[in-house]
């Protein structure tokens, strides 16, 4: 699945195709407008997948502050204001399923 496929299947309802890594598919959920499970989930993730989704989420929320502290422990940079939220979400999702080839991943 690529992210334009994952994109597609959230707008489509029900749920979560089988197989998604939790990074992904709190992604999937949080595209397909379920917010809360998406943010429950992104928590129990570690590492710079999960604060990144996570900083992601805050960002749509509009808790800006919030938001910016998990891009710190992503590594990566705080978008501003609320601009771009799609297309920072097919970022992540091509960076988290494989498809941005030279995507630096951090350590974190």
């Amino acid at each position: 699945m690529n992210a334009k496929e994952l994109a597609t299947s959230a707008s489509s309802g029900g749920n979560p195709p089988a197989g998604l890594t939790d990074s992904v598919k709190a992604l999937w959920l949080a595209r397909a407008g379920r917010w809360g499970e998406a943010h429950d989930l992104c928590q129990k993730v570690e590492g710079y997948e999960g604060a990144w989704v996570h900083a992601h989420l805050h960002r749509v929320e509009g808790d800006l502050s919030n938001a910016g502290y998990w891009y710190e422990q992503a590594g990566k940079p705080q978008p501003a204001g609320q601009s771009m939220l799609g297309e920072e979400w097919l970022e992540i999702a091509e960076v988290l399923l494989g498809e941005l080839e030279g995507s630096p991943r951090p350590s974190r």
